[in-house]
């Protein structure tokens, strides 16, 4: 079996991309194209990794992490089904049940709760926080962001709840 892990190269032919099978392959298409073909994320060309500036990586979301086609169409048809199912006005209507601020994780309970969703059936909270983000960019709400606790006078602890890990930030 030929291992394909396709990576950017730098050179005077512009941007070009390099697989250990010893294909080079000239332009973002041509790469995404060889890594569908051989079952890699054409979102992250199977390195697992995304860059989203220059030095900052973050875990493809594509294809959560894996490098991997299935993951990737899997996530993508599943986002899709989000978009159709939890629309603007299922969004604008919990909304507004809600007197006084609320968490986004609460919002997306309660559309999954309302919809009837298990939990991992679909990507419920990635969606809802796109259009709350769309709500607040029209102007209908305004988003806070609130720590944790306050340690002290000058520092605020933020705890993220799926890594299991707290951080401090100086204020």
């Amino acid at each position: 079996m030929t291992k394909h892990a396709i990576s950017p190269q730098s050179g005077v032919l512009g941007e070009t991309f390099a697989c250990d099978c010893g294909t080079v392959l000239a332009g973002r298409m041509t790469a995404e194209l060889h890594a569908a073909e051989n079952g890699l994320c054409s979102a992250c060309l199977g390195s697992t990794e995304e860059q989203l500036a220059p030095g900052l990586l973050r875990g493809c979301s594509a294809c959560v992490g894996t490098g991997r086609r299935k993951e990737q169409i899997t996530w993508q048809l599943a986002y899709a089904e989000a978009e159709q199912l939890i629309t603007m006005s299922v969004v604008r209507g919990i909304v507004s049940g809600f007197d006084g601020p609320f968490r986004l994780s609460e919002i997306a309970d309660t559309v999954r709760a309302s919809l009837g969703l298990p939990t991992g059936r679909m990507p419920v909270g990635p969606r809802v926080r796109d259009l709350l983000l769309r709500m607040q960019a029209e102007g209908e709400i305004t988003m806070l962001s609130a720590p944790d606790e306050m340690v002290g006078t000058d520092m605020v602890l933020y705890r993220d709840p799926q890594w299991q890990r707290a951080r401090t930030l100086g204020l």
